[in-house]
């Protein structure tokens, strides 16, 4: 097996003596157990090492492969600008990944900035590890904001690119788990924080990589943790292999989750098909979706499969409810992927002839044409997850207090600049909450006064 190991690692710079000063001694386990890992990197030998780092320049809809012969990093950020790390790149390794990668359909390359500083997620562990092994280069990968099933994909392309160069490999997860685990910590407290680490450490302890596809988005977000996709990533290169799993530490006393877990590979095993498993649970949690769908959500189905297969737009249908025909209305159309959202283009009035048409022209759009996303692909179709949300009146409001984020939707305007949040939405617990993102999304300086709006909506799914 050309991949030999990988390994779950935080990366708090403090860990390192020079920036810690002392302080590194409260989080002893971790260091005692990055050192293990480090020395098993050393008796492995490996020719390439696979950094994923959640600090790595990170896109939306596309996985950053980070390009060149070289790069380097300090601690400079951290005052240590004295200890650094240099790497040579595995480029015949980089450049065969983007082939499968493009090959698969998989949105991953060196496009992009060329970020040849060194991320701390990446100096971390490379500082530990060479203390133990150094005749070795480096490919190094971003996350994305797309599904977890994606970021396995990519783990299966490294695997791949490893297996037919021959090339001994070791992978590594750096990523932190919740940020959410102490009130006085830096990112304050959230009970889905202890609770996301206790699952995470207890999926990871065993090995189970299938767990990781089924964390809920709602879960993750709250709990603030930043590793889960590169750990994804990594779970991927070990699709189909027998693995030896050993948890080695877990600490969280400044707030944060400091987890590390080993994984030798022993041979393969086919029973360990994560991908294949998951993806027929979504084909009948899915299938299921669709046979109870109303109309609403049946036709805005319609129209992205027609569209998707053909490129043809569907003319409005015969035999629908009267009010599709003789309504008009503001629409949303949402769409999620394994859970992730995929796409979600609306209007906030009405721009066709009728309801029917409303939910044909914005269901397309949330498919083909959000800027966020390339367009959905005929092999995604029985994976989406669409729900239509059909907007009320707008009335314009004086404050937050006249907002519920469960009943009613916010529309925030200044200067010609106007974003619109749905309500009912997971992870969006708070006004305050609604209020940031709709802000965000219209480009809108989070301390800036705005006119607000609201409106209710009928969601169909």
């Amino acid at each position: 097996m050309a991949v030999q190991a990988a390994f779950v690692v935080p990366h708090p710079p403090v860990i390192v003596p020079e920036i810690g000063k002392g302080r590194e001694r409260t989080i002893q386990k971790t260091i005692d157990a990055y050192q293990e890992v480090a020395r098993r990197i050393g008796e492995l030998k490996p020719e390439t090492i696979v950094v994923v780092s959640s600090h790595q320049t990170m896109y939306a809809n596309y996985f950053h492969i980070s390009p060149g012969e070289e790069a380097k990093g300090t601690f400079e950020k951290f005052q240590a600008g004295h200890i650094g790390v240099e790497a040579s790149y595995d480029t015949e390794f980089v450049e065969l990944l983007c082939g499968l990668a493009e090959e698969k359909k998989l949105p991953a390359g060196t496009e992009g900035e060329t970020d040849r500083q060194l991320d701390h997620g990446t100096l971390v562990p490379l500082y530990f590890v060479g203390k133990c092994w150094t005749d070795c280069r480096l490919v190094r990968v971003g996350m994305s904001g797309l599904s977890l099933m994606r970021h396995y994909e990519l783990g299966q392309c490294i695997r791949e690119a490893a297996e037919l160069l021959g090339r001994k490999t070791v992978v590594i997860a750096s990523g932190d788990l919740s940020h959410k685990l102490k009130l006085e910590g830096p990112y304050g407290f959230e009970k889905e924080g202890p609770e996301y680490d206790s699952r995470m450490m207890y999926v990871l302890g065993r090995g189970d990589f299938g767990a990781l596809l089924e964390f809920p988005e709602k879960l993750c977000n709250k709990a603030g943790e930043c590793g889960h996709r590169a750990i994804t990533i990594m779970a991927g290169t070990l699709d189909q292999s027998e693995v030896t799993a050993k948890r080695l530490s877990y600490e969280g006393p400044f707030g944060i989750g400091y987890g590390i877990c080993e994984y030798l590979v022993k041979g393969e095993n086919n029973q360990r098909n994560f991908k294949e498993i998951y993806e027929e649970k979504e084909r009948q949690r899915v299938g299921r979706e669709i046979e109870r769908q109303d109309e609403y959500v049946r036709l805005a189905r319609q129209a992205v499969e027609k569209y998707t297969r053909t490129g043809k737009v569907m003319e409005v249908p015969k035999g629908l409810s009267q009010e599709l025909y003789s309504q008009k209305a503001g629409v949303f159309v949402s769409i999620k992927e394994n859970g992730s959202l995929r796409g979600c283009i609306g209007t906030i009035l009405p721009g066709e002839e009728s309801l029917a048409g409303e939910i044909i022209h914005n269901a397309i759009s949330a498919a083909a044409r959000d800027p966020r996303f390339s367009p959905v692909e005929e092999n995604e179709l029985n994976r989406l997850t669409i729900t239509v949300d059909v907007l009320g009146s707008v009335e314009k409001i004086k404050s937050p207090e006249e907002l519920n984020v469960k009943r009613y939707g916010v529309i925030v305007t200044s200067a010609g600049s106007k974003g619109l949040l749905l309500p009912n939405l997971d992870g969006v617990d708070s006004v305050r909450e609604q209020i940031s993102i709709a802000k965000r999304k219209a480009g809108i300086d989070e301390r800036e006064d705005v006119e607000l709006e609201r409106f209710e909506v009928v969601r169909h799914f």
